[in-house]
């Protein structure tokens, strides 16, 4: 190690940052970056300790155990949606939805995990984002119950969009395998009888997810207010 050198021409050993404590947080935070990265596969409790520089047994002492884990994740990523600082119903469902499509992009594994989680959450913090959903449609003027329908209702539109569309960039429009494809249904379409299939084909190729999205959306917004 590299000595500094003082006024008085003694040397001394320059002060190490002090590491960041290991906790449940740290923890977290770096299986999420690992899922981002490398997928749901590499979040084991031994890589996740070799990132942190420590014994994967080390990490039984703020986690329960690797599913523990994978619930901590989710309510991390719900804890970083941004709730739209608007009133006006139809503004703040826009925003609303934008923003968690962002985050489900961001972190598209998180959607597994959502499908699959079992336990109870333990973060209020992850519970803004529902709390603002509802509100919203509360507010809109829909009963409790019709509230909760309207939340799935987005809810499920959303994730499967989200679903959707990253397919779409694994196999976009400039991927050989995907031009192949619809090259094949188009041969397939120019002989049977399925006349809207034929015609809906072209923008079914050349889909612009954003304006996509957007439309979806408007349909379930003034579906909203009509019920209303």
């Amino acid at each position: 190690m590299n000595t500094v050198q003082t006024a008085e021409g003694t040397s001394q050993q320059p002060k190490r940052s002090p590491r960041e404590p290991l906790s449940r947080e740290r923890i977290i935070r770096a299986s999420l970056r690992l899922m981002d990265e490398e997928g749901l596969d590499a979040v084991t409790m031994r890589r996740i300790g070799r990132e942190l520089g420590v014994e994967a047994m080390s990490l039984y002492n703020h986690v329960r155990d690797k599913e523990d884990i994978l619930d901590g994740i989710v309510e991390h990523v719900l804890a970083e949606f941004r709730i739209p600082q608007v009133e006006d119903f139809m503004e703040a469902a826009r925003q609303g939805a934008r923003e968690y499509r962002r985050l489900l992009l961001a972190h598209p594994n998180v959607i597994t995990l959502m499908s699959e989680r079992k336990t109870a959450f333990t973060n209020v913090e992850s519970l803004r984002a529902y709390e603002f959903a509802l509100d919203r449609f509360r507010g809109a003027g829909l009963s409790e119950a019709d509230s909760v329908k309207a939340f799935h209702a987005f809810g499920g539109y959303i994730l499967g969009f989200v679903m959707m569309e990253r397919g779409l960039m694994v196999g976009g429009p400039e991927d050989a395998e995907h031009r192949q494809a619809h090259e094949q249904m188009a041969q397939l379409l120019a002989s049977a009888d399925l006349p809207r299939m034929r015609e809906a084909l072209p923008y079914i190729i050349d889909c612009d997810t954003e304006e996509q999205f957007e439309f979806g959306l408007e349909l379930l917004i003034h579906g909203i207010l009509a019920r209303t």
